[in-house]
């Protein structure tokens, strides 16, 4: 059904999330993040948008990757049925894949770096997008890109794709936050989309927009 990845580059402090589906609005059902707490993603036959949100909050408040995942699916009766990944702040990450997932389902995990897939043609689509992510080296925009192609050639969602989405938090720029939620051709459509984002006068206005590095916080 759906294949996601979360990354996160210490050296530039960019986290950078990338999700595709089968299905409709992959961006507004599975992926979630800020600059100051991290990503994740939360997918699945019946995915949680509590899981989602509420491992979000968690890692703003200072949890671990680990302890927020566990926190959010420990007691859910219906976590059979869902798979969440999640990347913290420091770059720590963990997930979760219910035992009821359609096959092929699982994730792999390790330091700034994590995919999840459920309904997949087979675990080799998770191992291709962990490759893409590790050799490309494009910036953390077209990283994304290149890595859901990569998912997508390596056999991808089983019943083919209808929605695709990207999220690129930088302290130095404004989030970048794409999504294509119903096309025959979703990842193609939104490389397009990114590329219009890269034009005036859309490219020009960001420069008015507020960034982590210029942030005016309020008053205590």
């Amino acid at each position: 059904m759906t294949f996601s990845i979360l990354s996160f580059d210490n050296k530039t402090g960019v986290f950078a999330a990338a999700a595709a589906t089968g299905s409709l609005c992959v961006g507004g059902w599975v992926l979630r993040g800020d600059i100051e707490s991290g990503l994740v993603a939360s997918q699945g036959t019946a995915p949680s948008t509590f899981w989602r949100d509420d491992a979000v909050r968690a890692m703003y408040r200072g949890q671990t990757a680990r302890n927020a995942v566990e926190a959010v699916t420990s007691d859910d009766p219906g976590k059979g049925h869902r798979q969440l990944i999640a990347l913290d702040r420091s770059g720590a990450t963990h997930g979760f894949t219910g035992a009821n997932s359609v096959p092929y389902a699982g994730h792999l995990t390790q330091q700034r770096l994590a995919v999840a897939g459920n309904m997949l043609e087979g675990p080799e689509v998770l191992a291709a997008m962990v490759t893409a992510a590790q050799t490309c080296t494009d910036g953390p925009d077209r990283k994304m890109l290149q890595v859901l192609n990569t998912a997508r050639l390596a056999g991808g969602d089983s019943r083919g794709l209808l929605s695709a989405a990207m999220l690129v938090l930088a302290p130095d720029r404004p989030p970048l936050d794409l999504r294509i939620d119903y096309s025959d051709d979703p990842i193609a459509d939104l490389e397009k989309l990114y590329l219009r984002t890269r034009t005036s006068p859309y490219f020009d206005w960001l420069a008015e927009v507020p960034v982590l590095e210029n942030k005016v916080c309020a008053p205590q």
